[in-house]
């Protein structure tokens, strides 16, 4: 049995490496994935690596072309605002039921969260990009955070799955929309603490909505004609 337990081990982990280099960018969009590359860049089997890239293909972050083999997806306007538009419907009702439920283990944790991403948002104020991983890192774990009292661990995970398509758009147009964010993030951090619903929901619509906007004013997505 032990052998079966390591190498389910290293599947996973080099799932998530691999995962993981799709969301902040270090393979690029539209990037072929040759089997023979990524077996020597993440020490896993071609086997593995076609279980593993089939996995990632189910997530929607690769293409699976047939005889031709693997690709990261694209990126495209109307993907964008496609999973903004999922990302806003599940953290809309899973932040109401937080504020509903959360208790003060839920705060502290909201509290803390915050905490790092505004440290991360006074580096990114500098024009010191090269911890931009960190900060959109601590940007998942505080809106993480503030849904983590909706008692759906199901609603948890999908959230988490959009959010990371959501993430992949940030760091291709690495888009720190500077103070505006981070007054943005102060202010949900105070409505969910003073359990304002309403005033967290409304907030939270402006806030992804200007991620978009932000992310399309850098010009590295265009409309398809």
């Amino acid at each position: 049995m032990l052998p079966n337990v390591t190498s389910e081990t290293v599947a996973e982990s080099s799932y998530r490496r691999i995962r993981s280099d799709i969301i902040f960018g270090r393979l690029v969009p539209g990037q072929k994935l040759k089997l023979d590359g990524l077996k020597s860049a993440y020490g896993t089997s071609i086997s593995t690596l076609r279980e593993i890239l089939n996995r990632l293909a189910a997530d929607g972050l690769v293409l699976a072309e047939g005889q031709r083999g693997f690709e990261v997806s694209p990126v495209s306007v109307a993907d964008l605002e496609e999973i903004a538009d999922l990302r806003l419907l599940l953290e809309t009702h899973a932040l109401e039921q937080s504020i509903a439920r959360g208790d003060m283990e839920w705060e502290a944790r909201l509290v803390s969260a915050h905490y790092k991403l505004a440290r991360m948002e006074e580096v990114m104020a500098t024009g010191d990009t090269s911890r931009a991983e960190d900060w959109k890192r601590y940007d998942w774990e505080f809106h993480q955070a503030l849904i983590s009292a909706c008692g759906s661990r199901l609603l948890m995970e999908t959230h988490s799955g959009v959010f990371d398509k959501y993430l992949r758009y940030q760091m291709v147009a690495l888009s720190y929309r500077g103070d505006v964010a981070a007054k943005e993030h102060q202010e949900l951090l105070d409505a969910a603490i003073r359990r304002d619903g309403e005033t967290a929901k409304r907030i939270l619509v402006a806030h992804i909505g200007g991620g978009v906007e932000h992310a399309l004013s850098k010009g590295k997505l265009r409309k398809a004609p």
